[in-house]
C-alpha cells in the first residue's frame, strides 16, 4: 500500500509538445502535423520572408528556415513555377522530395483563417507538364497559373487583402511603427513632401543636421532651387490633397484654353484620377494632336495664356529630348523625354480657411484667398506615340514597371512611354490605342481602375 501510495505521488510524464524555436527566440507551439513550410526568399525579400515566417509560427505552424527533407510545402512570392522549379532544381531537391509549390495567395489565407486551408487550383503555381507530378501530385496537373506580373492580375482600388495589414494579434506590426516613429523616417517625409525635393536633397539636409520644415524655412544659408522655394512658399496647399472635383477643374480650364488655338486637341486625365481615385496629390494631364507637328506649340501658348490670366504661380518647361532612332529604354523604370511643364496653377475655390495646422507641428496663418495652389503636370506627345504616353502615364508605377518586365522577359520586346519594339523582329510595333499595346504583347486588355498594383 505504501509503495502504490508513495507512485501515486510520482507526477506523471506527459507528451513533451513539439516546439519551434524562431529567430526571435520566442518559442511556438507546433499545433498542424504533417504540414512543413518553406517560403522562398527569391523575389519576396529578407525582412518580408522573416516577418512571414514568424507570423506562421505564432500561428502553429512548422516553417524551417532552410529547404530539408521534412518539407512538404514551398510558399514562393511574384514567382512562376517555373521559376520555383528552376530554383528547385539548382539546389539539388528536386529529386529528393516532392512539394506543393504554391503562391503566397495560400499562406496569406492560413493566415487569416489561423489553419491550413484546402489547396486550390488557384493556389498552386503551374510548371511544365512533365515536371508536375512530380512537384504537385495530390493536386490535377491541370494548374492554374498565377502570373507574378501585375500587368496579369486585374487590381482595383478596394484593397482586398486588407485583414492583412492588420495582421498581429495587436493590430499593428511592431516593425513598421519603428520605421514610421523614426526620426529620419519623419524627416524623409516632410522633405520630399516639398515641390521639387526628392531622396537625394533629403538625405543631404538629413546629414546637414535639418530635421523639420521649419529648420528649412529659417536656415538663411540653405540654398533653395526657385521650384523648392515656391514649393516653401505653398507648401499647405500642394501638400495637401487634390480632390477629383478640383483635378476635373483643372482638365476644364486647360481644354478651354487649348481648343481655343488647336480645336482638335486631345486633352487626358491621367495618373490615379484616371484609374478612378477620388484624391491625389496633382493633375497629370496629356496632350496631343492628331496633326502632326501641330503639338509642338500647344506647350508655350498654353503657359502664355495662363501668366496673362493671372493664373501660375510656377512653372519650368524641359523641351522634348526624344530620338526616334533609338530604341526604348531598357530599364523598367525609365523616364520619358516628352516636351512637359511642371507648373502651380491658382485655382479658384469656393470655401477660404483663415488658419491651417498640419500633422508635422508647422503652423501658419494663411492670407483670406479664394484660390488654391494646384500642382499640374502638362506633358505633350505626338500623336503616333500617344497610346504609349497614355498607358505609362496612367499607372501605377508597379503596374508600368511589371508591364514593362513581361514585354522583356515573356515577349523579347521593349517598351516605354515612347515605343514598343520586337527585337525578334527588328521592328517598332504601330498602335492607336492601349488596347493595340495589349494586344501585341498577347495580353487581355486592363481596364484603367484595374491597374492600382
Amino acid at each position: 500500500m505504501d509503495l502504490v501510495r508513495s507512485a501515486s505521488l510520482v507526477p506523471i510524464k506527459k507528451k513533451p509538445r513539439l516546439v519551434h524555436v524562431s529567430s526571435t527566440l520566442h518559442r511556438h507551439e507546433i499545433k498542424f502535423e504533417g504540414i512543413v513550410l518553406y517560403l522562398l526568399e527569391r523575389k519576396m525579400g529578407t525582412s518580408r520572408r522573416n516577418f512571414l515566417m514568424e507570423l506562421g509560427r505564432k500561428r502553429g505552424f512548422r516553417i524551417e528556415n532552410e529547404l530539408r527533407d521534412s518539407v512538404t510545402h514551398v510558399v514562393a512570392e511574384n514567382n512562376s513555377g517555373d521559376e520555383v522549379l528552376e530554383w528547385l532544381q539548382t539546389a539539388r531537391r528536386i529529386q529528393a522530395n516532392t512539394y506543393q509549390i504554391l503562391d503566397i495567395s495560400w499562406f496569406t489565407e492560413c493566415m487569416g483563417a489561423g489553419h491550413p486551408i484546402e489547396i486550390q487550383r488557384r493556389h498552386q503555381l503551374q510548371v511544365q507538364e512533365d515536371f508536375s507530378a512530380a512537384c504537385n501530385p495530390p493536386v490535377s496537373s491541370s494548374c492554374v497559373h498565377l502570373s507574378p506580373y501585375a500587368c496579369q492580375r486585374r487590381t482595383p482600388l478596394q484593397d482586398v487583402n486588407r485583414i492583412f495589414t492588420e495582421i498581429l494579434e495587436e493590430g499593428q506590426c511592431c516593425r513598421v511603427l519603428e520605421v514610421l516613429n523614426s526620426e529620419r523616417y519623419k524627416a524623409f517625409k516632410a522633405f520630399t513632401s516639398i515641390f521639387g525635393v526628392g531622396l537625394k536633397t533629403a538625405e543631404k539636409w538629413f546629414r546637414m543636421g535639418l530635421r523639420t520644415l521649419e529648420d528649412i524655412k529659417y536656415k538663411k544659408d540653405l540654398k533653395l532651387t526657385t521650384m523648392q522655394k515656391h514649393g516653401l512658399l505653398y507648401y499647405d496647399d500642394i501638400a495637401d490633397y487634390v480632390s477629383k472635383m478640383e483635378a476635373e477643374a483643372v482638365e476644364h480650364l486647360m481644354k478651354n484654353i487649348i481648343y481655343k488655338f488647336v480645336p482638335d486637341a486631345i486633352v487626358t486625365i491621367t495618373g490615379g484620377f484616371r484609374r478612378g481615385k477620388e484624391l491625389g496629390h496633382d493633375v497629370d494631364l496629356l496632350i496631343t494632336c492628331p496633326r502632326k507637328g501641330v503639338e509642338r506649340e500647344i506647350l508655350h501658348n498654353t503657359i502664355n495664356v495662363l501668366k496673362n490670366q493671372g493664373q501660375l504661380l510656377f512653372y519650368d518647361i524641359y523641351e522634348s529630348t526624344f530620338d526616334d532612332t533609338k530604341r526604348p529604354s531598357r530599364r523598367v523604370d525609365a523616364l520619358d523625354h516628352y516636351q512637359k511643364s511642371f507648373l502651380i496653377l491658382k485655382l479658384a475655390k469656393k470655401e477660404v480657411k483663415a488658419e491651417k495646422r498640419r500633422d508635422d507641428g508647422w503652423k501658419r496663418l494663411e492670407d483670406l484667398r479664394d484660390w488654391k495652389a494646384v500642382r499640374v503636370d502638362l506633358v505633350i506627345t505626338p500623336h503616333e506615340q500617344y497610346a504609349f504616353a497614355l498607358l505609362g502615364w496612367t499607372g501605377s508605377p508597379q503596374f508600368e514597371r511589371d508591364l514593362r518586365r513581361y514585354a522583356t522577359q515573356e515577349k523579347k520586346m521593349m517598351l516605354d512611354n515612347h515605343a514598343l519594339f520586337d527585337k525578334t523582329k527588328n521592328v517598332f510595333l504601330k498602335a492607336r490605342s492601349e488596347e493595340d499595346i495589349f494586344a501585341h504583347l498577347g495580353l487581355d486588355y486592363v481596364l484603367p481602375e484595374e491597374r492600382n498594383a
